[in-house]
């Protein structure tokens, strides 16, 4: 019989024993000890006698009779049958080393005291042996166990020999995803070791490594390394042939929200992001802290977090205000334990932002001291699409906000604005600086006025993440809009907590610009996800591939987008007091001089006069440059049925 054959004949013998109810495997394991414990025991007292006839003399045998109830009852005892073999942990030794050393310890002292025959030698003989044999056989079935397991998974490298590689790779060996071959760590102390039997390598060692062990997935087991350090790690795996995976950072497994061994696909935040500067903790509570708060828009992408973030200030209570029902639920089904576990009145609203009457009567209602102010259309495309609604919602619900919270005597109203409202090319961009415009010409009164201008979000709804994730998955084609566009990118954590301390900044009227990092090309950021999932960007092929590798196609410029964006009208701002905060002076408007354009952009949405809007958005200080003709869906119903007649 030859070894191959041998290995497949004990690997179906196992998984006939692996099949078997549990209460048979215990007695199937116990009946194997009794035969490998008698089998050590003859073969004890052969090297001791170097006779078989001798080693079969019946008081010896009698002696060992005693002894096995006893090895046999301690791993009862202490649950060695308990323990799956798939599983079984060097813990096993330690009951199998208190069991045999019992019985050999029995076995003397019978032999003494009832006065028969047996060399003084052989219970620790039969000690070594036993220890050895019942040991071993659970751990090289074990073995083959997993090399039967872990055949057509994929190869895994482990990036983290430390404490968190060690748990993931005992993960893995418990699951039916991943076959880790070999750990990856920059400890020049750890070079060379073996964990778990398997060997620890550099990181100039991967390349080859992918080659001779035929890895396809490196797992990240590295949760404390600062962000910086993960893009740097991810930016030197990036070229290789193989999908880049992590485990949850620290703080989602100090939290509770994650576990070591929960595999996850690398982040654009792992790519992208920055090491988040720590909160300034008097900045982040000044308007929050015992306060009442409301929320407009708080179940979109940046309301939520801010919520989120506000939660952890200990407000008196949070209001949440939004039209969409399902996002409304989705948020207070999220915050609703966490409120009432730190005493927070929590009250969810649906409201519309425009009506100025019901948001005045909510607010004095709840006793509100802090409005931020996040309900927005921001979808550039769709607000092209529908020019009048998005103009409604963003600049009358702004100004409907604002009146109500002036009316109600709000300490502080924050408003979250966009770097599109920067020389705007489109409906979005300049129906949000014609908020800012709202905003800053209030300057009397008991409320102060803020607004707090950044990029885009990280994950946000409608963010190109999650659309490149998507056709990713499908095998592309991912779809980008120009070779060169550009965008500001921030995660959704560090822009909220950024908002709340930008608001306790303000002095009436100020306009606060988040310090963005530097712009992202998106056609490099669409290459280094899809080689971040083992994938080969190509260029031009507009059909999904088959052969491992994801079209990448350029479409076009959507109407009133841009190549890139910007965040100063002016190029005066100043430092503030947290390093990415900076505060920009630009030309604001009075309330008379303002209401004059106001009036004509309302007179052009109630006559739903697409032309006359866009004329009332360019002749207010909002630098306005459409580039596209009007793309609104309304008017080319309108042309249509024009043409038609």
């Amino acid at each position: 019989m030859t070894f191959s054959s041998l290995d497949r004949h004990l690997q179906t013998a196992l998984v006939w024993l692996l099949a078997r109810p549990r209460p048979q495997k215990r007695a199937i394991q116990l009946c194997a000890d009794v035969l490998i414990l008698a089998a050590c025991f003859l073969l004890a007292l052969f090297l001791r006698l170097e006779s078989w006839s001798s080693a079969l003399t019946p008081s010896a045998w009698v002696v060992f009779g005693i002894s096995l109830p006893f090895s046999l009852a301690v791993f009862v005892r202490l649950g060695f049958y308990r323990a799956v073999i798939r599983y079984i942990s060097a813990r096993a030794f330690r009951v199998i080393a208190i069991g045999v050393g019992l019985s050999a310890l029995v076995m003397f002292l019978s032999s003494q005291l009832l006065g028969l025959w047996l060399p003084r030698s052989v219970p620790f003989l039969y000690a070594l042996l036993a220890l050895v044999s019942v040991g071993a056989i659970r751990f090289v079935m074990r073995g083959i166990y997993r090399s039967h397991n872990g055949r057509g998974r994929p190869n895994v490298l482990i990036y983290g020999a430390g404490d968190s590689g060690r748990q993931l790779f005992h993960s893995l060996h418990h699951s039916r995803e991943y076959r880790p071959v070999g750990f990856v760590d920059d400890d020049p102390a750890l070079r060379n070791a073996v964990v778990g039997g398997l060997s620890v390598f550099g990181r100039g060692d991967i390349a080859h490594l992918i080659d001779e062990l035929d890895v396809q997935v490196v797992l990240l087991a590295i949760p404390s390394a600062s962000r910086d350090e993960r893009a740097e790690l991810i930016a030197f795996l990036e070229p290789l042939p193989v999908r880049v995976q992590t485990i949850p950072g620290l703080l989602d497994l100090i939290s509770g929200k994650a576990s070591i061994g929960e595999i996850r696909a690398v982040s654009v935040e792992d790519v992208l992001g920055r090491d988040p500067v720590p909160p300034q903790a008097d900045l982040m509570a000044a308007n929050i802290a015992g306060k009442s708060v409301l929320v407009s828009g708080a179940g979109g992408s940046i309301g939520s977090e801010l919520c989120r973030q506000i939660l952890n200030q200990a407000p008196a209570r949070l209001v949440l205000l939004d039209i969409s029902e399902y996002a409304l639920y989705a948020i207070e089904h999220e915050l609703a334990p966490r409120a009432a576990a730190a005493g927070v009145d929590l009250v969810a609203l649906i409201a519309n932002a425009q009506d100025r009457a019901r948001a005045e009567w909510l607010m004095r209602r709840f006793g509100v001291d802090t409005v931020f102010h996040a309900a927005a259309y921001k979808h550039v495309p769709l607000v092209e699409q529908n020019m009048i609604a998005g103009v409604r919602n963003n600049v009358f619900g702004t100004m409907a906000m604002a009146d109500a919270a002036q009316a109600a005597g709000v300490g502080a109203f924050i408003l979250v604005s966009t770097d599109k409202a920067v020389r705007p090319t489109n409906v979005m961009g300049a129906s949000k600086r014609l908020a800012e415009l709202v905003c800053q010409s209030r300057v009397d009164g008991p409320t102060l006025f803020s607004m707090v201008r950044f990029g885009n979000v990280l994950g946000s709804s409608g963010s190109v993440i999650p659309l490149f994730t998507r056709q990713i998955a499908a095998g592309g084609p991912v779809t980008v809009t120009h070779p060169d566009i550009t965008r500001y990118f921030m995660t959704i954590p560090e822009a909220a907590q950024l908002v709340i301390q930008a608001g306790a900044m303000a002095r009436g009227g100020d306009v606060f610009l988040l310090d963005m990092g530097d712009p992202v090309r998106i056609v490099d950021l669409a290459a280094r996800m899809i080689r971040l999932s083992g994938l080969v960007p190509v260029f031009g092929d507009a059909e999904p591939a088959t052969d491992g590798s994801v079209p990448i196609v350029f479409t076009s410029l959507r109407p009133g987008e841009k190549l890139y964006e910007e965040l100063l009208i002016d190029r005066d701002c100043a430092e503030t007091l947290h390093p990415r905060i900076l505060t920009a002076r630009e030309r604001s408007l009075t309330p008379v001089q303002l209401s004059v354009h106001l009036d004509a952009v309302a007179r052009a949405c109630d006559a739903n006069d697409l032309d006359a809007l866009r004329t009332a958005l360019r002749m207010a200080p909002t630098f306005y440059d459409p580039r596209d003709a009007i793309a609104d869906l309304t008017g080319h119903a309108e042309r249509e049925r024009a043409d038609v007649a």
